[in-house]
């Protein structure tokens, strides 16, 4: 019998304790630097312990660290994953533009650019919905306020990543294979700059900085896993719709930086993580999988992460079966086999029938089950872990008949 392995896409709810501590913390004089103290470092400890314990009774045989050592200051906060780069580069400062404010950004055919996060098109789409606060597709708030590339980038946060990685570390038991997620060059570099003089200079300094990141993790003998929702969800912040063709070859400048960034690492070590956005809103201009899983797949990685749960994307697991052809004889598929997006608690069973129709392409062995992205910040804690006790037991069943 094949076991399934299992693991998460990262985030997991933080403990009232952590979010209190984080939401006391005070900033260095930029505004958005967050200091750290002793007494917090040994709280982010004991709690990835913790988190670390609770994801092997229920059954994750890849345990993350939670993301504990990103900061998250509210339940609700769709950011930490992304905002805790801004602690650990240099060459950022806040101005009155972010990626929240600055103005409207129209593309056109062969040049194609993002515009603000509020002029996304499906926004446009549920103007309403998003206006209403009490309509459930907000997207909380975040820790720090979003800062803008003013100078060189250089990688400043080795003590923050050693830190990651000493949590973790200590947590597993012998032989478990652990993970940590990094934000990836292309989402890191969607913060507005007013250094590089183009996009694609910007994102390779991202990259050149987040390498020492990603090396930090793996040599310590982790799995690094590279958060890149803007693969996918950009698509929905150009405006107007650009052509497929075009999309592509604006996205293979961010895979062509993902793979000078993870240049010469351990393969079987990175994983990249796929998504549309883990916001609660409709996603109605999500962009189809079949239009780009061939662009993707041209990251040198060992294993892709990707949502398979979310309503508006579980169908495209025929695209990996019609596509099996061009899927790398080495290359682990990590559907997410729970959601983030609802708070229904995924029947074993139904986990376990996912499973196997990912199994029946690539075999048991290249399949890891997971969630569709992170948990933490999402949904509330017991609802996170009835989810994640759910995924352990149909990976069992699944394992059982694959």
């Amino acid at each position: 019998m094949t076991t399934i392995q299992t693991t998460t896409a990262g985030s997991l709810p933080r403990t009232a304790q952590l979010i209190e501590a984080n939401a006391a913390r005070e900033f260095e004089d930029d505004g958005f630097t967050l200091k750290s103290t002793p007494e917090y470092e040994e709280l982010v400890t004991a709690a990835v312990a913790d988190v670390v314990a609770r994801q092997r009774d229920v059954g994750i045989t890849q345990p993350g660290d939670g993301e504990f050592g990103k900061a998250m200051s509210n339940p609700i906060d769709y950011g930490a994953w992304w905002g805790y780069s801004f602690q650990r580069v240099s060459g950022l400062e806040l101005t009155d533009n972010s990626f929240f404010t600055f103005e409207r950004v129209e593309s056109t055919p062969g040049n194609v650019k993002i515009t603000s996060f509020l002029d996304r098109r499906d926004r446009e789409a549920f103007a309403d919905a998003y206006a209403d606060p009490e309509s459930g597709v907000g997207t909380g708030k975040n820790a720090t306020a979003f800062p803008t590339n003013t100078g060189d980038i250089a990688y400043t946060g080795h003590e923050k990543v050693a830190a990651d990685v000493r949590h973790l570390t200590e947590a597993l038991e012998p032989g478990e294979k652990g993970f940590i997620t990094a934000i990836a060059p292309g989402s890191a570099a969607r913060i507005t700059t007013s250094h590089f003089p183009t996009e694609e200079e910007h994102i390779w300094a991202w990259a050149a900085a987040l390498r020492e990141e990603y090396k930090a993790i793996t040599d310590a003998g982790l799995i690094v896993q590279l958060d890149d929702p803007s693969l996918a969800e950009n698509w929905d912040q150009i405006q107007p719709e650009p052509s497929v063709a075009d999309y592509n070859a604006f996205t293979q400048i961010r895979i062509d930086a993902i793979n000078e960034a993870i240049r010469g690492l351990p393969k079987e070590q990175v994983r990249l993580h796929l998504c549309w956005g883990s916001w609660h809103g409709p996603h109605s201009t999500d962009i189809e999988l079949k239009h780009i899983l061939k662009t993707v797949l041209g990251a040198n990685v060992g294993q892709i992460s990707f949502e398979a749960a979310n309503a508006r994307h579980e169908h495209e697991w025929t695209v990996w079966e019609e596509n099996k052809d061009i899927i790398p004889d080495d290359l682990v598929l990590v559907p997410g086999v729970v959601g983030h997006s609802t708070n229904i608690v995924e029947h074993p069973e139904l986990v376990a029938q996912r499973i196997e129709r990912f199994a029946k392409i690539v075999g048991p062995e290249r399949v890891t089950a997971a969630t569709d992205c992170g948990l933490g910040g999402r949904v509330h804690e017991q609802v996170a872990w009835a989810k994640l006790a759910s995924l352990g037991e149909g990976a069992r069943i699944a394992s059982t008949r694959v």
